[in-house]
C-alpha cells in the first residue's frame, strides 16, 4: 500500500472548516490559545520588522534564543543543558519529522500511547516508519508504563506527551523515570513531547531531561507561550544526534523563521506567563464542573487545555455525535476518533481555549440539545 494512503485526515480541521459556516459558533474544537503572548514578544517582532531582519539564520537556529531556552531549563527544572544541544524548528511538527527521520529507518517501530495526538502516527506513515499504538486508559491515568512495553518486541523508539493531548493527564515522576530507565536498558530511544509544559494546574511537571541526557525532548512556543502563528519549536538532543538533525534541517527547512526567532526572545516573561496559567486553570475548573454531570470524565485534567469526555450514555459514534451537535446547536467539539482506535468512538475532546463567557453559552446550548435529543 502507498504509505501516504495510510495518512488519516486531521478531523478537527474539518470541524473547524464546517464551523466557519455559522457566525455564532461556539468553539471547543481546536487547541489554539486565544490569549496573546507577552507584550515583549510583539515589541521584538516590531523591531525585527523595522530592522528588516529578512535573512536565514543557522539551520539549528539563532544562538541567542538557544541560550535563552537553556537558561529556561535551568530556571524551571534546575537542569543544565548546553545551547549546542538545542535545535530550533519550524513548529514542533518540524521537530517530529526531523527526530523520526534521524532515529528510525524504513519499517522500524515507533510506539505511542493510544489515544494520542494524531499527527504522530501520520508523520510515521509519511516517513514509512511503523507506528505501534499501545492502548492506555484510566487504570494508569492514561500513562504509558514499562509494563505496557513488555508485551512488544523490536520497538526502536517510544514517544509520550505530558501533559497529554487529548486527556490532559501528566506523567508522575516515578512513572516517567521508570519508563526512561526501561528504554535505556534496552537501547530504545525515548521521545518526550512537552509542548504543554507550563500549562499545569495542580502539581509540578517533570521534563524527561531530569532523568537522562539521552532523552529527546520536543517543545515549542505555540501553547504556553501563546505564539501558534509564529510556527516555532525546539528539540533537545543528545550531542551525537545534533549533526544528523542539522543536516536534515538544512535540507527540509533551511532554517526556522527568522522574525519568529527574534520575537521569541521576549517570550520568557515569567510574570506574564503565570497569568496565562492562572487563566487556563480558571477555565479548566469552570468547564470541568459544567461537564462532569453531563458526561463521564475519567479524571480531572491536570494540564494542557483539554477535557476527554465519555459519551457512551448518548452515542457510540463520536464523529456523528459532534457532527449533529454542530449542525443543531453550532457548538464545535472534536470527535475522539481523531486520537486513535482505543475506544475513541466513545469519547469527545473539549478545548477550553475560549473565555468563560463564550463557554457558558456553549454549555447552555449543549444541555438543551441533550435534553431534547436524549
Amino acid at each position: 500500500m502507498d504509505r501516504l494512503a495510510k495518512v488519516s485526515p486531521f478531523i478537527v480541521m474539518d470541524i473547524v472548516r464546517e464551523a466557519q459556516k455559522y457566525k455564532d459558533t461556539i468553539h471547543f474544537e481546536i487547541g489554539e490559545p486565544d490569549l496573546q503572548p507577552s507584550p515583549k514578544v510583539w515589541q521584538l517582532a516590531e523591531k525585527a520588522v523595522k530592522d528588516k531582519l529578512n535573512f536565514y539564520t543557522e539551520s539549528v537556529g539563532l544562538l541567542e534564543l538557544r541560550e535563552k531556552i537553556a537558561e529556561h531549563y535551568y530556571n524551571k527544572y534546575k537542569v543544565n543543558i548546553s545551547p549546542s544541544r538545542i535545535v530550533l524548528t519550524v513548529g514542533t511538527s518540524g521537530a517530529f519529522l526531523t527526530v523520526y527521520s534521524i532515529l528510525l529507518n524504513q519499517g522500524e517501530k515507533l510506539a505511542f500511547p493510544d489515544p494520542s495526538y494524531p499527527c504522530y502516527k501520520n508523520f510515521s506513515y509519511i516517513l514509512d516508519v511503523e507506528p505501534v499504538l499501545i492502548s492506555v486508559d484510566k487504570s494508569t491515568n492514561y500513562q504509558l508504563t514499562s509494563n505496557h512495553l513488555r508485551e512488544y518486541k523490536d520497538i526502536k523508539a517510544i514517544q509520550i506527551s505530558s501533559p497529554n493531548n487529548p486527556t490532559g493527564n501528566i506523567y508522575k515522576k516515578e512513572v516517567l523515570e521508570d519508563l526512561i530507565n526501561y528504554c535505556e536498558e534496552r537501547d530504545i530511544y525515548f521521545i518526550s513531547d512537552e509542548i504543554y509544559h507550563g500549562l499545569v494546574y495542580d502539581e509540578k511537571e517533570h521534563t524527561a531531561l531530569e532523568f537522562s541526557d539521552n532523552a529527546i525532548v520536543i517543545n515549542g512556543f505555540s501553547k504556553y507561550f501563546c505564539m501558534p502563528g509564529f510556527r516555532l519549536g525546539w528539540m533537545i538532543l543528545p550531542e551525537n544526534l545534533i549533526r544528523k538533525a542539522e543536516i536534515v534541517m538544512q535540507n527540509l527547512f533551511i532554517s526556522p523563521p527568522t522574525i519568529s526567532q527574534f520575537s521569541a526572545l521576549g517570550a520568557f516573561d515569567y510574570e506574564y506567563l503565570d497569568k496565562i496559567t492562572k487563566e487556563y486553570r480558571k477555565r479548566r475548573d469552570f468547564l470541568y464542573e459544567q461537564l462532569k454531570d453531563i458526561f463521564d470524565i475519567d479524571a480531572k485534567p491536570e494540564g494542557a487545555f483539554y477535557i476527554w469526555a465519555n459519551i457512551e450514555k448518548y452515542s457510540d459514534n463520536s464523529y456523528e455525535f459532534v457532527k449533529k451537535i454542530l449542525e443543531k446547536t453550532h457548538v464545535a467539539i472534536t470527535p475522539g476518533i481523531d486520537f486513535g482506535k482505543n475506544n475513541t468512538e466513545k469519547y469527545i475532546r473539549f478545548a477550553y481555549t475560549k473565555d468563560i463567557k463564550h463557554m457558558e453559552e456553549g454549555i447552555k446550548r449543549l444541555k438543551e440539545f441533550l435534553k431534547n435529543e436524549h
